[in-house]
């Protein structure tokens, strides 16, 4: 059995399996490990048999890797059910023979104990069953079932290595699922020393709003991410953000872009943002932030390249009919799909899963321009550390992609310390810092534009004439 590869380096490590799943082979390092076993625990609605399913899946329908998924708490037909809504088309690769599902059913009062417990039936069982579909992958799902009955810990250590020696011998790559125990990874605390790659997943509630999220606890023989990173489970199956892995190595642009206003683009050294550059306008309640970032998103869609606008607190209809009162006709550019709205409320779900949701909008409409307007409402889901964590991934995402960000932020209070700072704290990350203020006098409001970044008060880089339109 071939177990080492060679990489471009020309370093020996062991070979890798790929696993498809979006994320997790770049945090693996390429896969998980061939003809090894991976432990895959975690509590309860975590989304184990959902990974070892798409694990399997993935594997017969685009590595040609047939596959083998035998299941300890489920039928055949309740497999093939739960999937169905993941758009993996779990019952045409069964009628295939490209996977071979068994529900195998353990019922402690049909157990009669005689003689010494091993797991020689299913050893015949498994066996078959893999070179009935000649199986490339293996997924035991639920493992605890197997042992529950067990009342020696003895005999559950001993056939568990036993159970994994005979799967590295059929030349299998193996996942393996099982509960989490009280203070161990799994039930019994042994599978995970057996295992050659342990991953945990946790499913925990923050503020009343739940999150997913996955750690490689380890990887015998291989160099993987250790963090704990967002996982996302949806219509497209298992997702893992490998986000905090992002490096400061991006290109920058000495491209500009326009800002949508001929006299801020004046103001910015008479040409704009630099492209690919991150934009925060903050200011106080109506100062006219969504204006500005609005006269932006026309600008991108004018000159026929895409926007994704995501909004936190109005809908897409209540945009089009606000933006309209002051001149912008949006709804042109969302016809001819330029200009996409997503509007969604930050308390929907966690942080991660709105990371998440971000990286896929944009894979999918690859937009020259995102805009979050406002950032601030991400405070109602989490902690200030913990949203500044989130909106750098952010910046660090759309930078690395050459997106050019914009963001809006409510600034509390009209006080000068209160104007000149974020609540999110991420201002030293922004590369142009427009402050927008209502200035009143002789009995009118007007807007006032204050503006940080190098002396002059351009983009990072840059220079302006230091003008302040009103």
């Amino acid at each position: 059995m071939q177990t080492e590869f060679t990489n471009e380096t020309g370093q020996t490590g062991i070979a890798k399996c790929r696993t498809g799943i979006r994320g997790l082979d770049e945090i693996t390092g390429g896969g998980l490990p061939r003809g090894r076993p991976t432990l895959i625990g975690g509590a309860a609605g975590c989304g184990k048999t959902l990974l070892a399913m798409e694990f399997v899946v993935r594997g017969a329908r685009d590595f040609d890797e047939p596959g083998v998924f035998m299941a300890f708490e489920e039928s055949e037909e309740e497999l093939i059910a739960n999937v169905e809504s993941l758009g993996f088309a779990l019952g045409t690769l069964v009628a295939q023979n490209r996977i071979l599902l068994d529900g195998v059913r353990i019922e402690r009062g049909e157990i009669e104990e005689t003689g010494e417990y091993d797991l020689e039936g299913l050893f015949v069982r498994l066996g078959s069953a893999i070179a009935e579909v000649g199986a490339k992958r293996v997924a035991l799902d639920g493992i605890d079932a197997l042992f529950a009955a067990l009342p020696s810990e003895s005999i559950v250590r001993a056939e568990l290595r036993r159970l994994f020696r005979w799967l590295k011998d059929q030349g299998v790559t193996a996942v393996i699922t099982g509960e989490q125990g009280e203070k161990t990874l799994t039930r019994h605390g042994l599978e995970e020393y057996v295992s050659d790659c342990v991953i945990f997943l946790d499913h925990r509630m923050t503020n009343q709003v739940a999150t997913r999220r996955l750690r490689i606890v380890k990887y015998r023989g291989s160099r993987h991410g250790t963090n704990e990173y967002p996982t996302l489970i949806d219509e497209a199956g298992f997702s893992v953000l490998p986000i905090s892995s992002v490096s400061l190595s991006h290109h920058v642009s000495r491209e500009r872009i326009s800002t949508g206003i001929p006299r801020l683009d004046t103001m910015l050294g008479g040409r704009g943002y630099y492209k690919g550059s991150s934009v925060l306008v903050s200011g106080t309640s109506g100062a006219g932030k969504s204006s500005i970032a609005t006269a932006f998103a026309d600008g991108i869609c004018r000159q026929g390249e895409r926007c994704l606008l995501w909004s936190s607190e109005e809908s897409p209809d209540q945009i089009l009919r606000n933006m309209a009162s002051i001149g912008f006709d949006l709804q042109p550019h969302i016809d001819r799909g330029l200009l996409v709205c997503h509007a969604v409320r930050p308390t929907l779900y966690g942080l991660e899963n709105h990371l998440v949701s971000l990286h896929r909008l944009v894979e999918s409409i690859r937009p020259a321009a995102v805009i979050l307007d406002p950032i601030t409402s991400f405070a109602a889901v989490g902690d200030t550390a913990e949203v500044k964590t989130m909106l750098t991934r952010i910046i660090d995402f759309l930078k690395g992609a050459g997106i050019t960000a914009l963001f809006t932020s409510l600034t509390q209070g009209a006080e000068p310390t209160q104007l000149e700072r974020t609540d999110e704290g991420v201002s030293s990350l922004i590369d142009t810092w427009l402050l927008l203020q209502m200035v009143q006098s002789a009995g009118e409001r007007n807007l006032d534009f204050g503006h940080f970044r190098a002396s002059a008060g351009g983009p990072r880089g840059a220079r302006s004439d230091g003008d302040r339109p009103d």
